[in-house]
């Protein structure tokens, strides 16, 4: 059942049976005749199809909800049995915001140091996407913004609230001053994050309460090329203090404060709403609580 339960998870991920049957490493015959025995055994159709994959019933619909709860209890079982057998060890997959990747070298370096045998996939994603992975059970943990867009309900660690950088070339004006007001970049050169970020969203919003139209004549999903217009002259961005540093550091640019009054969020660890964690899970939140503590 746990396996069939699998599939049908990987089959309401990938919308298609044949990127189902890839992504859990077996044929596409052997995946729908394990959807049809789960149909058979749970007495109701889950999927509508014909020639190909037509969607969800209202009963697959139902069924999904208790189907990642399944799963996810079965892997929380194979943890703590683990974890009682060898100590904490495994693969924690974390999805993290653009901005935040740093915090994520900080936390898993940390962790690593004190659970060795505990190894870290870390990836890139937006907020909206860092949330539905949780849902899907594609990672245990993600680092995000905890109070701009509803989470749901997980558990959180705060780690740090955002504050803002004027990213300039050192040849600017800007680069002379202690402090710049978000007014003073009304028709600027902006390179800015894309729109699906929340980052650009908490952005825009400061722009506007300034009186100022959000427009970025360059837009990207990462801050690594932001930084590089940048450096290429004739561009300005906006970053938050701790991957503005790390990213401009011993580069010929200058990170100016943006003066308050200005809009900021927290942005912390959020895992699934689970009583209890993993043993992993539950190890990864403790450390993070003592890293804000340590601070």
């Amino acid at each position: 059942m746990i396996d069939k339960l699998e599939m049908f998870l990987a089959v309401a991920k990938e919308g298609h049976f044949g990127r189902a049957a890839a992504s859990l490493g077996i044929t596409q015959p052997s995946l729908s005749a394990g959807i049809k025995q789960l149909e058979e055994q749970l007495g109701v159709l889950l999927i509508f199809r014909g020639s190909r994959y037509g969607g969800l019933t209202p009963e697959g619909q139902s069924a999904l909800v208790w189907a990642r709860r399944i799963v996810g209890d079965t892997r929380q079982l194979r943890e703590e049995m683990r974890a009682t057998r060898h100590g904490l060890s495994g693969r924690l997959r974390i999805a993290v915001i653009p901005t935040a990747l740093t915090w994520a070298a900080k936390i898993s370096a940390r962790f690593g140091t004190m659970h060795p045998n505990v190894g870290f996939t870390i990836l890139s994603r937006t907020s909206v996407e860092i949330l539905q992975m949780i849902d899907d059970l594609e990672i245990d943990a993600g680092i995000s913004y905890l109070d701009n867009e509803p989470l749901g309900k997980v558990s959180t660690v705060a780690l740090y609230d955002e504050r803002y950088m004027l990213v300039c070339g050192e040849d600017t004006a800007f680069a002379r001053r202690d402090s710049v007001a978000w007014p003073e970049l009304d028709g600027q050169r902006l390179c800015l994050l894309t729109s699906d970020m929340q980052n650009r969203r908490i952005i825009n919003r400061n722009l506007v309460a300034a009186g100022v139209t959000p427009q970025a004549t360059v837009e990207s999903g990462s801050t690594v090329v932001l930084v590089a217009h940048v450096l290429e002259g004739g561009w300005l961005t906006i970053l938050p203090e701790d991957i503005a540093s790390f990213l401009t550091q011993g580069k010929p640019v200058r990170m100016v404060p943006l003066e308050q009054p200005q809009i900021t969020h927290a942005v912390g660890l959020v895992a699934p709403w689970r009583e209890p964690h993993t043993p992993v899970l539950d190890a990864l939140l403790g450390e993070a609580r003592r890293m804000v503590s340590d601070r």
